[in-house]
C-alpha cells in the first residue's frame, strides 16, 4: 500500500516554515557543550538555531539552495564564531566540515525533501497550486523538471513518476503528458498540474493528483535519493564514536533507505565465504531508537506538514567506516540522457 504523502503547505497558521519533530531532534541528537554538529539540510535554520540554543556547541550548516544560503546571514551575524553555513550538497558533508577545520563532529541531522520555502515560492517551480516555470532545481544547476517532461519517451516517463513517486496511474499520467506535449510545450507548473487532475481522481481531502508526479520530477530532477546514500556514507565517515546521526523523512522511499542503512550498520558485516580469513566487520552504528519515532497527534494538528514524518537514529562506535557502494545498489535508476544521446 503507498502511504499518503504530506500536503504542500508547511502550516495552516501562516508559518513559513515549522521544523518537523523538533523535540525529538533534539532529545537523539543530544546537543552538548563544546561539540560541533552538522546540519546537512539548512533550508529556513530551524534545526540549527535549537542546536545553538540548546549546548554551547558549533553547527556547520549545508544548503544546495543559494537563497538559503543568502537568507542565513543574520543569524550567522547572531552567533559569532559559532554558526558556518556553505552552500554545497550534503553529500559532501564530511568534506565541508573538514574545510571548516572540523574532521570528526559529535552530530549530523538531515531534515530529507523539499522545503516549506520553496514550496512557497511559485517562481522556483516545486509548487503545484502556484503558478511557475516547471524547474524544480534546488541549485538552480542541470536539467529542469520541464527538460525531464519534453525529453523522456513514454516508457520511461511512467517508469519515473512511478518508481519515484509511487504513483499507481503512472502511465495514464505518461500518455496525457506526451499527448499534452504534441500540441504545445509544457512549461509551467499549473499547466503539467492540471494535465495530472484529468487523469488522477482524488476525493475531497485527499492529496492533490499532482502530489505523486511532481514529487518524483523533483526527486529525479535533484537526485535526492542518491544524495541521501551519499550523506548517509558521509555521516559515517565523519561521525566520531559516540556521535550521533538523526535523520528526518516524509515518504518510504527515503525511510527505505534510512532503515536499511541504519540497521545493516548496526550488525556485523559478514566476511567472504570465499576468504574465510578476512573476519566480519564489526558494527559501525547502533540504534539510538528501535524503528521511527513519528510526531503525535498535536503537533500534527499544528503543523499538517509533520504528518507523515519520521525519525531515525544512530550512535556511532569506533569501527571504522564501512564502503559505501552496497547504498548505491538499492536505489532506482535516474534516466540516463547522455547514454540516449550517444544512440541518436
Amino acid at each position: 500500500m503507498v502511504p499518503p504523502l504530506p500536503p504542500e503547505s508547511p502550516a495552516d497558521n501562516g508559518e513559513r516554515h515549522v521544523p518537523v519533530l523538533l523535540a525529538e531532534v533534539l532529545a537523539h541528537l543530544a546537543p552538548k557543550d563544546g561539540g560541533v554538529y552538522v546540519d546537512g539540510t539548512f533550508g529556513a535554520g530551524g534545526y540549527t538555531r535549537a542546536i545553538l540554543g540548546a549546548a554551547d556547541c558549533r553547527v556547520i550548516a549545508i544548503d544546495r539552495d543559494p537563497t538559503a544560503v543568502a537568507a542565513s546571514a543574520p543569524l550567522v551575524l547572531a552567533h559569532p564564531g559559532r554558526l558556518a553555513v556553505s552552500e554545497d550538497r550534503f553529500g559532501n558533508l564530511d568534506q565541508v566540515a573538514a574545510m571548516l577545520g572540523a574532521p570528526e563532529v559529535d552530530g549530523v541531522v538531515l531534515d530529507i525533501g523539499v522545503s516549506s520555502m520553496q514550496l512557497d515560492e511559485g517562481e522556483r517551480g516545486f509548487s503545484f497550486r502556484r503558478d511557475g516555470p516547471l524547474d524544480m532545481r534546488m541549485s538552480g544547476e542541470g536539467l529542469s523538471a520541464a527538460d525531464y517532461i519534453a525529453r523522456l519517451p513514454e516508457a520511461e516517463l511512467a517508469n519515473l513518476i512511478y518508481r519515484f513517486g509511487e504513483e499507481r496511474q503512472s502511465r495514464g499520467i505518461a500518455r496525457a503528458i506526451v499527448k499534452a506535449r504534441e500540441e504545445a510545450p509544457i512549461t509551467r507548473t499549473l499547466q503539467l498540474a492540471d494535465i495530472i487532475a484529468k487523469v488522477v481522481w482524488a476525493k475531497p481531502h485527499e492529496p492533490h493528483p499532482a502530489t505523486r508526479s511532481f514529487q518524483a520530477l523533483r526527486i529525479a530532477v535533484n537526485d535526492e535519493l542518491g544524495e541521501l546514500a551519499r550523506a548517509l556514507a558521509a555521516a559515517e565517515r565523519v561521525l566520531k564514536p559516540g556521535g550521533r546521526l538523526v535523520v528526518v523523512t516524509f515518504h518510504s522511499l527515503e525511510d527505505r533507505i534510512v532503515k536499511n542503512f541504519l540497521n545493516a550498520r548496526a550488525k556485523p558485516a559478514a566476511g567472504s565465504r570465499h576468504l574465510p580469513a578476512v573476519a566480519s566487520a564489526p558494527p559501525s552504528f547502533r540504534l539510538v531508537a528501535k524503528g521511527a519515532v513519528e510526531p503525535g497527534d498535536a503537533e500534527t494538528r499544528a503543523n499538517p506538514r509533520a504528518r507523515s514524518a519520521k525519525l531515525r537514529a544512530g550512535e556511532r562506535t569506533a569501527a571504522p567506516a564501512r564502503e559505501a557502494s552496497d547504498l548505491e545498489t538499492l536505489l532506482p535508476p535516474l534516466p540516463d540522457f547522455d547514454a540516449r544521446s550517444r544512440h541518436h
